[in-house]
């Protein structure tokens, strides 16, 4: 599977719980736990669909296993950081250490992210001028 195309299908179905994250609390009155579902849907949908189109630009990169592995860690993280936001909020704060865990998780695979983003790109102009002009 390529890197976009986990993003993307992650993206979407994140996105879904999020929804239905939101729907739970307004039918509930309760929105007390906000902030985890601005977390699912900012860092879980939004930023890994971003991801996706950034991979599918990339098509050397898409297909790489670093680059499979950062989806899997963002898919991870994100979970682990919405359950410890939302238990915050919920009035548990002996699950701060879960958001942290989640919150440095996410930090540290947005820097292997940068470093794909930022990285010299390899491009095909010293091939295109081996080719003898017409």
């Amino acid at each position: 599977m390529h890197a976009s195309t986990l993003s993307f299908r992650s993206a979407v179905i994140l996105g879904i719980a999020g929804m239905i994250f939101g729907i739970v609390m307004a039918a509930s009155g309760n929105h007390s736990t906000y902030p985890a579902h601005a977390h699912l849907n900012l860092i879980g949908w939004v930023s890994l669909f971003l991801i996706g189109i950034f991979y599918r630009l990339h098509p050397a990169l898409d297909t790489s296993r670093t680059a499979l592995a950062q989806v899997w860690i963002w898919n991870v993280a994100t979970v682990i950081l919405t359950c410890g936001v939302a238990a915050i909020f919920m009035g548990h704060m002996e699950f701060e250490p879960v958001a942290i865990a989640g919150s440095l998780i996410i930090l540290a695979d947005m820097l292997l992210f940068a470093y794909f983003v930022f990285r010299p790109e390899r491009s095909t102009v010293g091939a295109m001028r081996s080719i003898p002009a017409e």
